[in-house]
Formats: C-alpha cells, structure tokens, sequence
C-alpha cells in the first residue's frame, strides 16, 4: 500500500509541479556556475548508498559535509540557495527518488554517505531497514537543530509507529512547516 502510495503521489506531485521545477532550475542556472541538479551520496534501505538528486543551493566548491557542520554555511550558498532550501524547493527532484524506490515521502531523512555515527547508531537500532524518506518523524520534530541521539530515537519511535495514519500526519505537519519555514535556518 505504501509503495502505491508513494508511485501515485510523486508521478501527480511532478506533473502538478512541473512548472514550478523547471522555474527553479531556471533560476539555479542563471545564477550560479555548475549543474542544476546536485547528487548527494546517501545511505538507503539496508545501508545501500544512493545519489540523491536536489536543485544545486550551494556552490560548486562546498565541502561535502553536512551544512549544519560547516563553520559559515552561508557563506557557500548560491543566489537563490536560500530561498530554495528555506521554502523546501531544492527537494523537488527527490519525487523522482521516490517514484524509482530509494525513498519514501515518509521515513528516516536519508543520512550521507560520510555520517558515520548517524549511521552506525540507526543500524544498531534497526532504523536501516526502513526506506528513507522525503520527510519523517524528525524532521517534523526538529529537522538539523537536533542531536544525533535525538534523531535516531525519534526515528527509533517512527519504525514502531510506522502506519498509513501516521504518515498522514507526519506529511501534515511536514506541510505546515514548510508553509512557516520552521526549523530552517539558512
């Protein structure tokens, strides 16, 4: 049913926001040097890596870290990499990681490759079997600003609870916060 649901909604989510991608790219194009599409390394379902597409928000020359770990983020953003992470907009193209089965819309965020205690402590949790998705019960619960040991139990608590009602309410609050732009900051 999960996997209906995620094929369904991210073939209707691309075609609905069609226009708003190609706008997106656009304005990444314009902007800034490189490509338009960045490919994160991540861990998937079993500790599988995968590259993760999202709209470039940051300059070609960024470490490969995550941002919260890098000294000035900001500093490494493009011209519009701020509007299109604090409005959620550079995620768009994970519809397409969605719709091929790397992700889910609802699942642990996917780690990247070189987060090593994120990923030993969910695989010592279990949380590795789950598919990693768009959004999830941390993300909802305080996305970067929290610890890693808060991350993964809530994560913990999102593979005991994990049901279609669930996942109703996690994309729920994941849509208010995107509206409010909580827990972004930068």
């Amino acid at each position: 049913m999960k996997r209906f649901f995620d094929i369904f909604l991210s073939l209707l989510s691309m075609i609905v926001l069609l226009l708003p991608m190609l706008i997106v790219a656009l304005l990444v194009k314009l902007t800034s040097k490189g490509p338009i599409i960045y490919l994160s390394e991540r861990v998937g379902q079993g500790n599988k890596l995968f590259r993760m597409p999202k709209f470039r928000s940051m300059r070609i020359d960024t470490p490969v870290v995550a941002t919260h770990l890098l000294q000035n983020p900001t500093d490494f953003l493009t011209p519009v990499g701020s509007f299109i992470r604090k409005s959620s907009l550079d995620e768009l193209p994970q519809l397409w990681s969605i719709l091929i089965g790397d992700m889910s819309f609802v699942g642990p965020r996917p780690a990247l490759f070189n987060q090593t205690d994120l990923i030993e402590l969910r695989t010592k949790h279990g949380i590795h079997k789950l598919v990693p998705g768009l959004t999830g019960w941390a993300q909802v619960n305080g996305r970067d600003e929290l610890p890693i040991v808060e991350k993964v139990a809530l994560d913990a608590e999102y593979a005991r609870r994990k049901s279609v009602r669930f996942d109703i309410l996690i994309l729920s609050l994941t849509a208010q916060k995107v509206l409010r732009r909580d827990g972004i900051s930068h």
